[in-house]
Parts: structure tokens; C-alpha cells; sequence
């Protein structure tokens, strides 16, 4: 291998999953119940939902054997925003309100995530891609935009991928789906790269992280948050102890951590995809940027990649009007 297919595949093998670690390049040093919400100090998802211009409101549906939660506001063509690890529906925050006043915006917490059903299954993206498809076919509609961010891009594409004739658009924020160069990720960071990765290999670990993160999850958050963004005060306390008491119980834990468990099954059902027929918009970052754009025109046959400078991985958050722009400039 040589020295730039090796630069190429490290970049990849970050880029591809979990929270994005080729963002920390740039580093510089909702909730599930309303009794953990008590306990936790954070306010719950119907507050919060409350809290945000355009009449939105905090719902749940029953779909695919699991109950998923969901915050909907706005009218018009749905807008399905679909949420990474370790955060929940609350990182749209900054976005869904403007868009609400184009678009009907229906964020959406993962099978596993804050307020939805954590089952001891189903984690790979497929038929999490076929929890969206069902909820969108519960709320009445034939085709949605679709986006994602972090695992929720995975899901995106696996929406995409598995239901074309329901994907008017898909959107991916920096990552895309599992495939095999995740397999060539060092246990040791080598030289020039500037993050270990440690959480891939974490989240695949069976029952220790529950022991070691629940009533902590604050650490994990605030590690993530200050280590993956341009500006860690761009995401504030309050946001983070939304995140972490969302993340604080063991099954939480545990249903976070299915997700990369399920990558394995992610990578051999990504062999079974074409290329993605509905149009594809790939937002980076400053240090993903030309990552997807290396990487998307293979996957799609009609694909556009933007560039979201002065953002870390959180680009919904760390850079709320130029997602904005990019989003309303694409759906139309």
C-alpha cells in the first residue's frame, strides 16, 4: 500500500462512522423520560419540542416493533432529520425552525436513541432505515427528504439504498455508510493523526461501558463535544446535559453502543447496494469536505458535495445558517 492510499484510507476509515473523528483535526483541547429528565435536571422532550418557533410538538409512533419518538413542526413536503451518536433530535435545534417554514421537519430519535424503544435488537442500519420508511408511511406520506448526521447519515443512505421510490432527496452530514475499509482502522493512532479513534473500538464492547458510563455519561459527552468541534462553546452546558441524561442509563448505553456493534452486518449489506438513484447532498467539514467528496459520486449517480467551513464534525450546530442554506438550496 502505498503511503497516499494509506493517508486515504485512514481519512476514510474516520470519516465513515461514529462521530466523525477526522474533525478533531480542528479541536482545540432527548431525553427519554420525564423521570430521568427530573433526576438528570434536564428539561424532556415535550418542553424542549415546545420551546422552538413553528409549533412543534413532541409525538411517538409505533412502527416496526418499536416505538419511536419524534419531534414535528412546520408545513409542507416532509423533511425526515435523523440524529448521531451521542446526541438525540435536540442537535437539529439550531436548523428546524427555519426550515420549518418551508418544509413539514420530522426529527426523528433512532431506534436505541433518547426518547424511542431500546430493544435488545435491530441496531444494523437497514432495518433501522426501515423504522424511518415506516413512520414516514405511518404519517401518511409516499416520499420524504431525508437527512442525517453521524449514524443517522448511515441510516439516510440505508433509507435510500433499501426504499428509493420514498427518498425524494438524501442528505448526508459528514459520514456515510459502513463498507470495508473499517476493518483497516490501527489500534494505535500512527504518526500525524491526531486522535485515536478509541470509541469505535469501545462501543464495541459488550456490557463494560454500561458499567463504566451510566450516571457518568456527562465525561463521554463533554469529551466528544470539546474534542470534535472547531469551537467546543458553540455547543453549550445546557445542550450537553440534554445529551448526557440522555445516554446515562445502562440501556441507553447499551443501545447506543448496538449501533457500531451492528457494523459488521452494515458493511456485507452495503455489497448488496447500487448506486443511490435519488439526488445526494454531502455536507463536510473543513477536514471532511474532501473526504465525501472523493468518495460520493461513486455511490450515487447524481450527487453535489458543500463544504461547511468553520465547522468541527456538529456541523447543524457549530454552523446552523450555512447547513440552512445548503439544505433549502438543494431540496428547492
Amino acid at each position: 500500500m502505498t503511503e497516499d492510499s494509506r493517508s486515504f484510507l485512514n481519512r476514510r476509515s474516520m470519516l465513515t462512522l461514529g462521530a466523525g473523528a477526522a474533525a478533531a483535526l480542528v479541536a482545540s483541547g432527548g431525553v427519554a423520560q420525564a423521570a430521568q429528565a427530573g433526576q438528570s435536571g434536564a428539561p424532556g422532550d415535550a418542553e424542549l419540542a415546545r420551546s422552538l418557533p413553528g409549533g412543534f410538538r413532541s409525538e411517538y409512533a409505533q412502527v416496526n416493533g418499536v416505538r419511536l419518538h419524534y419531534v414535528a413542526g412546520g408545513r409542507g413536503e416532509p423533511l425526515i432529520l435523523l440524529p448521531g451518536w451521542p446526541e438525540t433530535w435536540w442537535q437539529y435545534r439550531r436548523i428546524m425552525p427555519s426550515l420549518a417554514k418551508r418544509y413539514r421537519v420530522i426529527a426523528v430519535d433512532l431506534r436505541g436513541m433518547g426518547g424511542s424503544g431500546k430493544p435488545q435488537g435491530g441496531y444494523d442500519k437497514k432495518t433501522m432505515a426501515r423504522d424511518i420508511f415506516e413512520l414516514v408511511r405511518s404519517l401518511g406520506y409516499r416520499q420524504a427528504h431525508i437527512a442525517g448526521h453521524d449514524i443517522g447519515a448511515m441510516v439516510a443512505f440505508s433509507f435510500a439504498a433499501n426504499h428509493p421510490d420514498a427518498t425524494k432527496t438524501v442528505t448526508l452530514m459528514d459520514v456515510s455508510h459502513p463498507d470495508e475499509s473499517l476493518y483497516q482502522i490501527p489500534m494505535l493512532a500512527p504518526p500525524g493523526q491526531p486522535v485515536n479513534v478509541w470509541w469505535f473500538a469501545f462501543n464495541q464492547v459488550a456490557t463494560l461501558p454500561e458499567q463504566l458510563l451510566a450516571g457518568r455519561s456527562r465525561f463521554l459527552v463533554d469529551w466528544m463535544l470539546d474534542h470534535l468541534t472547531a469551537d467546543p462553546a458553540s455547543i453549550g452546558s445546557r445542550d450537553r446535559a440534554i445529551y448526557a441524561a440522555a445516554y446515562d442509563r445502562p440501556d441507553a448505553i447499551r443501545a447506543g453502543n448496538g449501533w457500531y456493534q451492528a457494523f459488521g452486518k452494515d458493511i456485507e449489506d452495503q455489497k448488496a447496494y447500487g448506486k443511490i438513484t435519488a439526488p445526494m447532498l454531502g455536507l463536510g467539514s473543513e477536514f471532511n469536505y474532501d473526504y465525501l467528496a472523493a468518495v460520493l459520486p461513486s455511490k450515487a449517480v447524481d450527487v453535489r458535495v458543500r463544504k461547511i467551513a468553520g465547522s468541527g464534525h456538529f456541523v447543524a450546530e457549530e454552523q446552523p445558517k450555512a447547513v440552512i442554506d445548503e439544505l433549502q438550496a438543494f431540496l428547492g
